[in-house]
């Protein structure tokens, strides 16, 4: 069979748009071929990094490639997540997201370098109250002992937050108690806690991984936990709404990649991340950190994300809360 010349231009036009479709099919279906990193957005040894690694651990397993975790801590994980919204969505560079950068930091700065749209959710995996933190020879013996002693003495009180996240739940604790303690950043969840140890600070309300492992070490005390219920690995800690302070807080953290990664691959990792939080060995060290594994589908993580947006926003704008 011969073609006309017009005829000979079409077949050729196909034949060059079928070989731009094909990697993109063959990548997806293919997916990975190299080393994955997952970065996260804290210095080592907190919530998000821990949880970042033990999935790294098996996903590396279950892919047959590397994955490496890649911490890039800065002004309340603002540096990482700009990083990963930058990156090439081809599924090679993923975000340990949080509570913190991907809601909070909208809710508190005017201006980033980041937006909600520039993430391709895929996978929930972990959540986690948080305790609050002080020197263990405070005088203190509760938590009403220590807002008394705030409310007296503003000028000598202070906490350290590793993000915005932390800082909104500390500005609230002020607000609902009337005290003033002050707000001192750093870049991680051990950074802060180091802090409260030095008695740089007061208190620090953080996450349950590394508080845990403080509590551990006999330098700190819990004062109370911002969950609904007592913490089983806590369990004479109380409450703050138990202690007359409304304030009933989950963070959690979650798997994301850069807006336009392929949806293939955006499904391959969420339902291998599904299989990981399942393995008994996975669930027995999230839970000893006081951490719930929890999966979902990218569906859900991005409507739970738009929900907290607005829900923390009114709550900044109530309270005249700004990230400083």
């Amino acid at each position: 069979m011969s073609l006309t010349s017009n005829s000979r231009r079409w077949f050729t036009r196909l034949v060059c748009l079928g070989a731009c479709w094909l990697p993109a099919f063959g990548s997806a279906a293919d997916y990975p071929t190299r080393p994955i990193t997952i970065v996260v957005g804290y210095s080592p040894g907190g919530a998000n990094d821990v949880l970042a690694r033990i999935v790294a651990e098996k996903l590396a397993v279950s892919l047959g490639q590397s994955v490496v975790v890649e911490n890039r801590p800065g002004v309340g994980a603002i540096v990482g997540a700009s990083y990963v919204a930058k990156a090439k969505p081809d599924g090679y560079t993923l975000l340990m997201g949080a509570s913190g950068p991907m809601v909070f930091n909208h809710v508190l700065y005017a201006k980033l370098p980041y937006a909600p749209q520039d993430f391709a959710p895929i996978t929930l995996v972990g959540t986690f109250p948080l305790v609050m933190l002080t020197q263990a020879n405070n005088p203190a013996k509760t938590m009403a002992d220590m807002v008394s002693y705030a409310k007296q003495n503003p000028d000598k009180v202070n906490y350290s937050a590793p993000s915005a996240s932390f800082q909104l739940i500390a500005e609230l604790f002020n607000g609902k108690t009337g005290a003033k303690f002050q707000h001192i950043p750093y870049k991680g969840s051990n950074d802060a806690i180091t802090a409260v140890m030095t008695q740089d600070v007061t208190m620090t309300l953080i996450d349950t991984g590394p508080a845990l492992t403080a509590l551990q070490g006999g330098r700190v005390k819990a004062m109370a936990v911002t969950s609904g219920e007592r913490l089983k690995d806590l369990p004479q800690v109380p409450t703050m709404t138990e202690l007359g302070v409304d304030i009933n807080v989950t963070f959690w953290s979650g798997l994301l990649a850069p807006a336009g990664t392929p949806a293939p691959i955006v499904k391959k990792i969420q339902e291998e991340v599904a299989k990981v939080l399942e393995m008994p060995d996975v669930k027995k060290r999230i839970s000893g950190l006081a951490i719930t594994p929890t999966s979902s589908t990218p569906e859900q993580l991005e409507k739970m994300i738009n929900s907290e947006i607005n829900t923390w926003r009114q709550v900044a704008t109530e309270k005249n809360i700004k990230a400083n």
